[in-house]
């Protein structure tokens, strides 16, 4: 699995400072016409992406290689380890240096690239090619390439949350099968919870939000919450998916021994990326986390075996088990480029030509991104990283919607759960009303 910090990690790091994010509407020189080129001729074109681990960066070349040899007169210039900002410089400035087609590692601006004009839409191309890109990729990651019907990228693979869990711990627990529902899943936090002295010797699960990948958008994500009405304000104060996720975190912390106690536990467990995360040590006995978890805990060899299954969904919403929360990389192609066409052909390639979008799976390790790739025989995987095709391909599953501007809303959001877990905060819906009013303010100066 991947060595580096995986691209659903950095999307939520870039949600908690989305603020930060230079790039603003109306400040890219948009090419007239970019789209004028011959993608039959001899030409060269430029792609930045942001990987930078040895397996990645292998994978990506071998990604180049194999659209090369599929259209032998488009050369692609590759330029690595390309951060959001250096990106949103460049799409902003254009120039001959600038790159004709992008990959970011932050679905949250998606909804800056596209309402600015700094991605061109892709629909026009996806019908010249006649792609339908509704049933191409899943439900999830279609919905994060765009924003207010303007496709301005496309998936290239994608990140999918379930739960890792300690089966020896469970055995030792008397606890048959992972659990489905939020309730099941307290009664089993507190059968796993061995406590010594005033901290612990395991952990059920660590319920905090600045834990490791328990972020407010990723439990909300197991009860459906529309963060949006169709007029494009904000729901989180009167859509009861908000309060119940936040509910029922606080539920977790409270019994599993409360913040304070909790936090101070958390201070001294290892670093999230490295050997020592407190699910692969076992001080942790269930995790929320991605799919790229299981090859780092396999690595890290645990004296234990582990379980994957899906996230517990909401009590009255059984049937509904099996989904989760979807995020991943983008690509598009710039609005300043003069090889569009050309571009299109790369972007076409690497998005929705199965074997291509397989392949590079096979060697980041990262969940396909179209619905073809993830039932092709050709995957290579560990079994119970099915757990995760299986996700993403659940048309149940959930993603944070694209906003004008990115991930703001979820840090307002993140606040609300950060104060209400504390005790800062003690009327939640007080709470969620007053953030609601934040987002729509926010979003209106940002048009």
């Amino acid at each position: 699995m991947r060595s580096a910090i995986p691209s659903a990690a950095r999307n939520t790091a870039f949600a908690l400072t989305a603020s930060a994010v230079l790039f603003t509407a109306g400040c890219t020189g948009q090419a007239s016409s970019g789209a004028s080129d011959d993608a039959s001729k001899d030409t060269t074109i430029t792609f930045w992406h942001a990987w930078s681990a040895p397996n990645e960066v292998k994978g990506v070349k071998a990604l180049v290689a194999g659209f090369e040899k599929a259209h032998p007169n488009i050369h692609v210039n590759v330029v690595g380890n390309m951060t959001d900002d250096k990106i949103n410089q460049a799409l902003r400035g254009g120039g001959s240096k600038a790159p004709d087609v992008i990959s970011s590692f932050t679905t949250n601006s998606v909804g800056k690239f596209c309402s600015s004009g700094a991605l061109t839409d892709l629909n026009p191309f996806f019908k010249k090619s006649g792609i339908d890109a509704n049933s191409t990729f899943p439900k999830a990651m279609n919905e994060y390439t765009q924003y207010e019907l303007n496709r301005c990228a496309v998936p290239l693979l994608g990140d999918a949350y379930g739960l890792y869990y300690n089966k020896t711990a469970f055995e030792k627990a008397g606890i048959a099968s992972p659990p489905k529902t939020w309730s099941e899943f307290e009664a089993d936090a507190k059968k796993l919870t061995i406590t010594q002295g005033d901290s612990y010797k395991q952990l059920g699960f660590m319920p905090n939000y600045h834990g490791w990948e328990t972020t407010t958008e990723h439990y909300m994500g197991q009860f459906g919450p529309s963060y949006f009405n169709a007029s494009g304000k904000s729901t989180i104060a009167t859509d009861p998916a908000v309060a119940d996720a936040m509910t029922v975190q606080k539920k977790l912390v409270d019994e599993l021994g409360g913040y304070k106690k909790l936090e101070k536990y958390r201070a001294g467990l290892g670093d999230e990326w490295g050997p020592k995360h407190p699910f692969q040590t076992g001080q942790v006995a269930m995790q929320l986390d991605g799919e790229w978890r299981l090859g780092m805990a396999l690595d890290a060899k645990p004296g234990f075996e582990i379980g994957v299954a899906p996230l517990p969904v909401a009590d009255d919403e059984v049937d509904q088990y099996g989904k989760g929360y979807i995020t991943g990389t983008i690509a598009g192609i710039a609005a300043t480029s003069k090889k569009q066409n050309a571009a299109w052909e790369f972007v076409k390639y690497i998005s929705t030509d199965t074997d291509a979008v397989v392949g590079f799976s096979n060697a980041i390790h990262n969940v396909p991104s179209t619905l073809a790739a993830l039932k092709s025989p050709k995957l290579k995987y560990d079994p119970r990283f099915k757990t995760f095709l299986d996700i993403a391909a659940n048309p149940d599953s959930t993603t944070a919607p694209s906003s004008i501007n990115g991930g703001v809303y979820l840090t307002t959001i993140q606040q609300v759960g950060f104060d209400y877990e504390s005790g800062k905060l003690t009327d939640l819906q007080a709470g969620l009303r007053k953030a609601a009013a934040q987002i729509d303010t926010d979003i209106a100066q940002a048009k």
